[in-house]
Formats: C-alpha cells, sequence, structure tokens
C-alpha cells in the first residue's frame, strides 16, 4: 500500500523554490552536484523532520524542519532543509550526502508495507543517527507526535555501528536497544 505524505506547509515549499531560484542561494551552497545541475530542478517529496533527543519512556520528538528531495533529470542531486523562525517557515540549507539516496531507497522499500504509514524523518543526534519514521496513523498531524511502540524506523545508512541499515524494526525493538548508547558512562573508580 502506498504511503500517505501528510501535506507540508505551503510556505516551505514556496521559500525552497525562491532559494533554488536564487543565483546567490544555490552558488553559495556546498552541493556541488546541485550547482552544476543543468536543466530544470524541482523540490520533491517534502518530509518532516523530527529530532528525538533522548531515549527515555515518554520522550516527545520536536518538530525541526521540513526536508526536500531536489531532483534533476530524474535523479535526486541534493536535499533542501527549511526551519520555522518567528516570521513562518523559512529556507534553511541545501546539501548533498549518503542520506539522500538512502532516504529514496527507504522510502522505496515503506512502499512495499502492507498497511499504510504516514513517513518522517526522525533524528537521533545523540546517536548520530537519521532513521525513516513510518508513523501508523497516516491522518495524523505531521508536525506533532512521538514514535509509538508499533510505529516503524528504517535507519538510513550510514548508520551506527551494529545498526543495519534499511532493516525495518518497530520502535518498541530498536529504542531500547539503542537506549544503552546514550546511557552515562558509570563513573570511574578513585585509585587506591
Amino acid at each position: 500500500m502506498p504511503l500517505v505524505y501528510p501535506p507540508a506547509p505551503a510556505p516551505t515549499l514556496s521559500s525552497v523554490i525562491t532559494a533554488l531560484e536564487s543565483p546567490t542561494a544555490v552558488h553559495e551552497a556546498r552541493t556541488p552536484t546541485l550547482r552544476s545541475a543543468q536543466g530544470a530542478v524541482a523540490a520533491e517529496l517534502p518530509l518532516p523532520v523530527h529530532v528525538l533527543d533522548r531515549l527515555v519512556p515518554g520522550a516527545r520528538a520536536s518538530l525541526a524542519g521540513w526536508r526536500y528531495a531536489i531532483r534533476c533529470d530524474g535523479r535526486s542531486v541534493a536535499a533542501a532543509d527549511t526551519v520555522l523562525t518567528p516570521d513562518g517557515w523559512a529556507f534553511s540549507h541545501f546539501f548533498e550526502g549518503p542520506y539522500i539516496a538512502s532516504t529514496e531507497r527507504a522510502v522505496r522499500q515503506a512502499e512495499s508495507l502492507q498497511a499504510p504509514h504516514q513517513p518522517r524523518l526522525l533524528s537521533l543526534p545523540g546517536l548520530y543517527m537519521l532513521t525513516l519514521w513510518l508513523h501508523g496513523d497516516p491522518a495524523a498531524d505531521p508536525a506533532v507526535g512521538s514514535p509509538a511502540p508499533d510505529d516503524l524506523l528504517v535507519p538510513l545508512a550510514p548508520a551506527p555501528p551494529g545498526v543495519p541499515a534499511h532493516r525495518v524494526h518497530r520502535v518498541d525493538e530498536l529504542l531500547p536497544a539503542l537506549g544503552h548508547r546514550l546511557a552515562p558512562a558509570p563513573p570511574l573508580a578513585a585509585p587506591a
């Protein structure tokens, strides 16, 4: 069953399009592929990006922005992030790297699942980890919520050591397994 993509706030797309049309924004971007792209570029596949700072029961994920794939000639060449400012949604930056292709691969993988899901990105900054979060309620407000125990996570490559990328995990299985990695180290014993 296809994924149910949440509608992105209109100002996120317009801010990305404005940046794509700005020679200054594209020239100053650290994305050689975007700077050298020939032909029309388009912003597609908007996904809300949530951040989970702590891996403890009841921890809330917070919306950090929306990410768009920037496509040219049928392939993704970069991505664009937007952020919420006091004045509304604004373009943040362009970037490229392994998470772009990895996100596309995870989305294709998720589209083969039987149950409908709402795709989101979930960042675990304490582990330098990004996942495709498949929220079980496709009609949910994409700006709020935290991973439910039966939601699914697909770690994107590169994943932390010991975490297989592109393997589908239930939240209640993966997050507890990662929790020990963020636990504070026990105090060192005083020398005798």
